[in-house]
Parts: structure tokens; sequence; C-alpha cells
């Protein structure tokens, strides 16, 4: 059964909703990588990643997620010109969501978000456990069973996820991107070389080197 789920970064000036969120309607994996890894730091919030370094994050479709308060206080940063958007809240460093551009339909988002929200429900119940872990070299310590060789199953039904969303015009409205010219709505700042090399050092012992 799908439902409208409440998000709220953590001191609470931005809130919004996911609407029609079920396990049959998203994709939640864990990933490992160091970008992943060097945003959280970036942040300041490195205790959000596990004990291996990995990020919880729930793949939807860009209309699905919409913010109804606190929107100028949203804010991106990319590790590297043209790479991930990863957008937060510029208030508390809370992450909201990592899209690559409005031609790729998806918003990853770390279930962080949903856990800050005053009728918070488990995210297993929400969204359904964890469908697989990626890019586990990238991983601290011992990588996660199952996290280091490519899931194709995983990567299936992302793909197919994204191709719906697509072909039934989920990608508008979108909460980061205007559709008209297709930019950023809100500000973006680029890392330079040396911040993000500073950043890779704090990641698993297997970060590579851009």
């Amino acid at each position: 059964m799908s439902r409208d789920v409440e998000l709220q970064c953590r001191c609470g000036k931005i809130h919004g909703w996911l609407r029609d969120a079920a396990p049959a309607t998203v994709n939640r994996v864990v990933c490992y990588c160091d970008d992943c890894q060097a945003f959280l730091h970036h942040l300041g919030r490195a205790e959000l990643l596990d004990e291996h370094g990995g990020s919880d994050i729930v793949q939807v479709a860009p209309s699905m997620l919409s913010f109804e308060r606190g929107i100028e206080l949203i804010t991106a940063v990319q590790l590297r010109p043209k790479g991930l958007y990863r957008w937060y809240a510029s208030c508390c460093k809370t992450p909201l969501g990592n899209t690559v551009s409005p031609r790729l339909p998806f918003i990853g988002i770390a279930t962080e978000l949903f856990q800050q929200a005053p009728n918070t429900r488990p995210c297993d119940e929400v969204f359904g456990a964890p469908r697989g872990r990626i890019f586990g070299k990238y991983a601290i310590g011992s990588p996660p069973p199952g996290s280091v060789k490519p899931n194709v199953r995983l990567f299936a039904r992302a793909l197919l996820k994204m191709l719906g969303w697509k072909l039934h015009g989920k990608t508008w409205p979108h909460p980061f991107f205007d559709r008209a010219s297709g930019n950023p709505k809100h500000p973006v700042t680029v890392l330079s070389t040396a911040e993000r090399d500073a950043l890779r050092s704090q990641c698993g012992p297997r970060a590579a080197r851009a």
C-alpha cells in the first residue's frame, strides 16, 4: 500500500512530502562509494554513514518529492564539474537528495530526511528493506557481503524505474530544476580539486583518486 510520507531537515526549517511511497514505487540501496562518503564529510555529517561508510538511499521519481517550506534554504554542491548535484539544507546540513540532471529522472534521498519528520515511520515499513549494497570496494574495513561485485538485478531495476518514470512524465515537476531552462533552481557550488582531495582522505581506504 502506498502512502504520502512527511520529511524535513534536522532543524525543521525545510519541510516537504514524498508522495505515493511504497516498496514497489521506489528503489532502496546502501551505497559505499567514496563520493557519498566525501559529501557527508563535506557537510560535517559523517555520523549518517554506517560502520562501513555506507549511505542508506531511497531512489524516487522527481515528481514524487516536493518541499512546501524552507525552499530558499536549499543549496547544492558538486564534488567535481559535471558531477552529481548533491542537494542539502544550508540551515543544518541535512542531505536532501542526489541528482544527475533532468535528463535522468531520479533523486536519491538519504533516509535521514524521513527520520527527522514528526510523524515518521520505520523506513523498512514504508520502503521495504534495502534491495542491495553497491560500490563496496570503497567501504571502510571489510566490504559487506554482496557489495563489491556489480549487482545486475539491482541496476536493472533502477534503469527500469527511471525508464518508467520518464515515459509516464514523472520528471516534472522537479524540486531542484527549472522545467523551462533545465537549470538548477538553487545555488550550486563546485569543489576545487584540493577541497575534494582533502575530503577523500577521510573516506574508505580504497578511495579512488580523480
